[in-house]
């Protein structure tokens, strides 16, 4: 899939809407019931990032990030300011934030996740783009050192180990993450005077899957 390493300007995305969706097909059963499937594992999320745009400028930086990913051809990261590190929004990633996999004494490479629990259920949910710099990881209750012990691919948010961990012990990773997305537009329409009197282009983003 065609994908620039790139992440959209964060001064605008910050101040845009949008979140998860789901696609549930629902059946109504002749005698009222309901039956209720999914064709989707995970959620993929939405954006407008027209609501981030505050000036002129904006508007030109926007219009260039536009035209260098050649509107819907590359996909690009995301920041999205209301869901973007492991720990809890108001907190610092730590190591032992997110129980990503339990050693077998074979595997080395384990992909990162995030769950996100709500009484009895929870979901959990692939990080394919982690931030630079961001990704701690652990076994166990100690701390292990990128470079070293560990390396992260921050295309796929893969970690791979240097030698298999024990059998059962806890790896664990605290990270910051972008979402992978795409304009979900070729057209994006602009007007100095609208913009002047308060009204912003719409400017769709989606989710992708990498």
């Amino acid at each position: 899939m065609e994908f620039h390493e790139i992440r959209f300007p964060a001064s605008l995305s910050f101040g845009s809407v949008g979140g998860p969706e789901r696609r549930t097909e629902v059946v109504t059963l002749a005698n009222g019931f309901e039956e209720r499937n999914t064709p989707w594992a995970h959620s993929r999320r939405r954006y407008d990032a027209g609501l981030g745009l505050r000036s002129l400028d904006d508007i030109e930086l926007l219009i260039a990030f536009f035209e260098a990913r050649m509107g819907q051809m590359f996909g690009f990261r995301w920041k999205d300011w209301s869901d973007f590190k492991s720990s809890a929004a108001s907190g610092t990633p730590a190591f032992e934030d997110q129980l990503i996999a339990k050693g077998d004494e074979v595997q080395i490479a384990f992909p990162l996740i995030k769950t996100y629990l709500s009484g009895p259920s929870s979901y959990a949910r692939p990080i394919t783009k982690p931030v630079s710099g961001t990704v701690r990881v652990g076994l166990g209750r100690d701390e292990m050192k990128e470079g070293i012990d560990y390396e992260v691919d921050l295309n796929t948010g893969i970690v791979t180990f240097q030698h298999p961990p024990d059998r059962d012990v806890e790896i664990t990773a605290g990270f910051e993450f972008d979402v992978p997305v795409r304009f979900d537009t070729d057209q994006i329409q602009t007007s100095v005077a609208s913009f002047q009197a308060g009204s912003v282009p719409n400017v769709p983003i989606i989710e992708v899957r990498v």
